[in-house]
């Protein structure tokens, strides 16, 4: 099996049922998340011998934690204790016209306190295919920046590929502030997933012409990162109409080799968890590109993947290889027998 290593921050998630209010509720339903261990969780079930590394409190949350990735088959070998807390974010259920809203209550968390001494990336990376982080990784210290970029170029050192997801959430940094952490570390990307949003706001490029489609748009920015940094050799990312907080439409978009292909159409209703969607789709990419998936297939794979996690609640996709292969094959609704 493939070697893949994600790096990140895992958190408590606690959510409302819907319907409810956070600021009425008084009961929430407790399940584990974060981007790159949801990733680590998603390629476990397609057959890789996934680890993820982060830092977690000695107490039963963080026990919680090892046994959350242990029981999806992520190893919990780069799994560090210390420090006083875990970060916990609250999930306020969207249904109909009423979005989802997320509080962050993370600051001062075990993995936010990590140090460049606690960890040997190059020992971690040997032998590695894969090396996988995000931006809300760099959004969280200084020394977390300097810790990824440190991991990436070890990664490079090694000839192992680097996936890197811009995940920009605008209640953890400015935009500003995003620029300047992720311009430096982009040099050291093999894949990304990033849309036009990143483009522009980010990446400083200018909107592309009203006159051109959606996806002659998307080919725009796409070719305008790649002047900037050639060493890009895939993007990824997703159109999605928000119908409604319980139906959304969705199409992947992978863009390589100077060329844009496209999912089907996803129509996904009743929406049971949006949350994780799109590190299902992220992790649907990377297995395409390292099980050597035509583009095609590859777009199609990660666009079912992610429209599989929105029917299961919490913030992993725990569908194995096979299980999202038959969903392409016999399409929404039909009973597999």
């Amino acid at each position: 099996m493939k070697k893949v290593v994600t790096f990140g921050e895992i958190m408590l998630r606690l959510s409302t049922s819907p319907g409810e209010l956070l600021t009425s509720a008084d009961t929430l339903h407790m399940h584990y998340g974060g981007g790159e261990a949801n990733v680590a969780i998603a390629l476990s079930g397609y057959g890789y011998d996934t680890y993820f590394i982060t830092k977690v409190p000695d107490n039963a949350l963080g026990r919680g934690v090892q046994r959350h990735l242990l029981a999806n088959g992520v190893s919990t070998a780069y799994l560090l204790q210390g420090g006083e807390r875990l970060g916990i974010y609250y999930l306020e259920a969207g249904i109909g016209e009423r979005s989802p809203r997320v509080t962050y209550d993370r600051k001062f968390s075990s993995f936010s306190t990590l140090t460049d001494n606690e960890l040997n990336f190059e020992e971690i990376l040997d032998g590695a295919a894969l090396f996988h982080v995000s931006g809300i990784t760099l959004a969280l210290s200084q020394q977390l920046r300097e810790l990824t970029l440190e991991a990436l170029k070890a990664a490079k050192k090694l000839g192992v590929k680097t996936s890197f997801d811009f995940n920009y959430r605008a209640t953890l940094w400015s935009q500003d502030e995003a620029a300047s952490a992720i311009m430096p570390i982009l040099p050291y990307v093999d894949i990304c997933s990033c849309g036009e949003l990143d483009a522009i706001y980010l990446l400083g490029i200018k909107k592309a012409g009203n006159d051109l489609t959606k996806q002659e748009q998307l080919i725009f920015y796409y070719r305008e990162i790649n002047k900037m940094f050639p060493n890009i050799k895939a993007m990824a990312s997703t159109f999605r109409n928000n119908i409604s907080a319980s139906r959304n439409e969705l199409q992947g978009n992978l863009y390589t080799d100077g060329k844009l292909y496209q999912s089907k159409v996803h129509d996904i209703q009743p929406i049971v968890d949006r949350v994780g969607g799109g590190d299902a789709f992220a992790a649907g990419i990377l297995n395409g590109i390292l099980a050597g998936m035509d583009h095609e297939k590859t777009v199609t794979y990660a666009a079912a993947a992610s429209a599989l996690k929105h029917t299961v609640h919490g913030d992993c996709s725990q569908f194995t290889n096979d299980e999202v292969h038959s969903f392409i094959e016999s399409g929404s609704g039909k009973i597999s027998r």
